[in-house]
C-alpha cells in the first residue's frame, strides 16, 4: 500500500494560466516515493503542464512543489538545474535526435549534462543499458531504422542512464499497437520494480493505468477530482471519472 510510503513530490495549491485560460487551478498531490503513479484524465485537461510545473520547466503561477524536503518553486536556476538531474522524462514520441546513432543519443546526457569524457565508461553504461531493455547491440543503428517500440525503449534508455529517482513518462504508448503497448507498460512495471525509481505516467490507457499503477490521480478542468489507489479511484463518486473509466473498460471489451 502506498499510504504508508514518504512522498518524495508533494504538490500543493498549484496553479498556471496561459493568458485568460486557466489550465491548472489549485493541483494538491503526494506522489509515494517508490511508486507507480497514473495521472489521467480527458485531453487538455492540463496533464502535460503539470508534469512540465513539477519538473520546474513550466513557472507555475501560484503554489509549491517538493522534492524530497527541498521546495523546488522557487529555487534559484542553477539550483533547479542541479536537482532535475533527480528526474528522467520520457517524452511521447521519445525525442531521439535523428543524426545521432542510438549509442550516442543514449550517451548525449552523459556527455552534456554529466560532463563524461572517459569512452571506454560511456560505452560501458550504454551498452549496459541496451541490454537492460533487451535492445543489445543497436547502438550503430540510426533512429529512423528502429520500429515505435523500440524507439520508446531507446527514449527510456536515455532517461535511465542518468540513475533518475523519479521518471516522468508521457504518454509512453501513444501510437502503439496492443502487443507493443504491453510491453511498454512492463517496461515502466520493471523500472519501478527492479531499478527502485517512482514513475510517474501520463496515459489516456485508462485499463493499463489501473493495472500498473500503485496511485492514481484523476485531473480535471486544471484540479485533482480523484485520487488514491486504483481501487479508491474505481469507487469514485465523481460523475465524470466514473463514466471516464465505465467507458475506457467497455471500449476494452468490444
Amino acid at each position: 500500500m502506498t499510504e504508508h510510503r514518504k512522498a518524495i513530490i508533494r504538490i500543493r495549491d498549484l496553479k498556471k494560466a496561459f493568458g485568460d485560460q486557466e489550465i491548472l487551478t489549485g493541483v494538491n498531490l503526494d506522489i509515494p516515493e517508490g511508486s507507480v503513479c497514473g495521472i489521467v484524465g480527458q485531453s487538455g485537461t492540463g496533464k502535460s503542464v503539470l508534469f512540465k510545473s513539477i519538473m520546474g520547466m513550466i513557472k507555475p503561477d501560484a503554489g509549491r512543489v517538493w522534492y524530497r524536503d527541498t521546495e523546488l518553486t522557487d529555487l534559484p536556476y542553477l539550483e533547479l538545474v542541479a536537482i532535475r538531474r533527480k528526474f528522467g522524462y520520457a517524452f511521447q514520441n521519445a525525442a531521439l535526435f535523428d543524426s545521432m546513432t542510438v549509442g550516442e543519443n543514449i550517451a548525449f546526457p552523459l556527455r552534456e549534462v554529466l560532463g563524461l569524457r572517459d569512452r571506454r565508461e560511456i560505452d560501458r553504461r550504454v551498452r549496459e543499458m541496451l541490454e537492460w531493455i533487451e535492445l543489445p547491440g543497436i547502438e550503430s543503428k540510426r533512429p529512423d531504422e528502429l520500429s515505435g517500440g523500440m524507439r520508446k525503449r531507446v527514449g527510456v534508455a536515455r532517461s535511465l542512464v542518468m540513475q533518475p529517482d523519479v521518471l516522468f513518462f508521457d504518454e509512453p504508448t501513444t501510437g502503439l499497437d496492443p502487443v507493443l503497448s504491453e510491453t511498454i507498460n512492463n517496461l515502466v512495471v520493471r523500472v519501478n520494480r527492479e531499478l527502485r525509481v517512482t514513475c510517474i505516467l501520463i496515459t489516456h490507457d485508462i485499463p493499463a493505468a489501473f493495472r500498473i499503477s500503485d496511485q492514481l490521480a484523476f485531473l480535471h478542468r486544471g484540479t485533482i477530482v480523484a485520487e488514491g489507489t486504483p481501487a479508491e479511484v474505481a469507487a469514485s463518486d465523481h460523475e465524470l471519472v466514473r463514466d471516464f473509466i465505465r467507458i475506457s473498460f467497455n471500449e476494452l471489451n468490444l
